[in-house]
């Protein structure tokens, strides 16, 4: 999830002790600090054996992390050192690997498109990470360029750069940035991404904890504003799931990403509720595959399963890990 912030003062976080259920195959080589070699080749074996029996060409995952070496090493000091946020959660980095080799595992997965998502925390930081951004994308060819942006004078003028340059996607994220989408200072920018058609990747649920800003209300306002924006709504909005989707429901560009949804881990404290599964599958066309890679503690392979073992079928799985964001980003 990458919420690095610590939460409000007297703001309870229920986070889990252990991990529910048996592991899937390759999940328990994950639980150690990083994949082996070993490991590694037979989680890539799992991964093309759920493809091959969906059917699938490749995976488009919009939800993976990518960002200048200290920002990252910051990321995951946080959960080396059990972050406030995390309530005393160990959180092993499955993935921690130099930037070579986590885009060469990504490849040997079958993910022939990914992300670079990354977000300021503060004022002066987004344009510096634009320009990061913009070179890896330059130096990574199946990365989707990414960019991202912050409610500061200027904001405007950056992402229209950002937007000129040929970023094919934004990362916007409420917890970490502790602003509010509908503030006065972002409109101008949401306008031109609306206009441009760009999507925007936007953690605004209120998980692992509630921020003051988080939650469907102040997203929705930014939809009453801009109801074309094309916004893809970061871990299927938990732990407001149905609030979400209901927002989904009702807009016709609102995305959701499966980004830890699902999974063992994530059930366990922020449950799906099973009741809504069919409204899931109703929207099967704009739910996209997401995996927080490569800050997860458990193994790619996971998350996979998790979508699989939702029982909606090899249609439906084959939009959301494939066909859905191929559409949309036009690959």
């Amino acid at each position: 999830m990458n919420d690095h912030r610590t939460a409000s003062a007297g703001t309870p976080v229920h986070t889990p002790s252990a991990r529910a259920g048996a592991p899937v195959p390759g999940e328990a080589a994950g639980l150690a600090e990083g994949l082996s070699e070993a490991a590694a080749g037979a989680e890539a074996a799992e991964v093309r054996r759920f493809r091959e029996r969906v059917g699938l060409p490749g995976l488009v995952d919009v939800h993976t992390h990518f960002m200048p070496e200290r920002v990252l090493r910051k990321v995951w000091n946080y959960f080396d050192t059990t972050g406030p946020l995390l309530s005393g959660l160990e959180w092993p980095i499955t993935y921690r690997k130099e930037e070579a080799e986590r885009t060469a595992l990504l490849r040997e997965f079958g993910v022939r498109a990914f992300t670079a998502m990354l977000y300021p925390h503060k004022p002066g930081m987004a344009a510096w990470l634009n320009a990061w951004a913009a070179d890896f994308a330059q130096r990574t060819p199946d990365c989707l360029h990414t960019a991202t942006l912050y409610p500061e004078p200027g904001v405007e003028k950056y992402v229209r750069e950002a937007v000129e340059a040929g970023a094919r996607v934004f990362k916007a994220h409420v917890q970490v940035g502790a602003y509010d989408p509908a503030d006065e200072l972002l409109q101008q920018a949401w306008g031109v991404l609306t206009d441009a058609g760009i999507p925007v990747v936007i953690h605004c649920g209120s998980g692992p904890a509630p921020g003051e800003h988080t939650g469907p209300g102040p997203i929705a306002r930014v939809l009453a504003r801009h109801p074309r924006l094309r916004l893809i709504v970061a871990h299927m909005g938990m732990p407001e799931y149905e609030d979400f989707l209901g927002l989904a429901e009702r807009f016709e560009e609102v995305r959701l990403d499966t980004t830890m949804a699902f999974t063992d881990f994530t059930e366990e404290f922020m449950p799906f509720p099973r009741g809504a599964l069919p409204r899931v599958a109703a929207l099967g066309d704009r739910v996209l595959l997401g995996s927080d890679f490569p800050n997860i503690p458990y193994p790619y392979a996971h998350q996979l399963h998790a979508l699989e073992r939702l029982d909606l079928g090899r249609e439906w799985l084959r939009a959301v890990c494939h066909d859905n964001a191929a559409r949309l980003f036009r690959l």
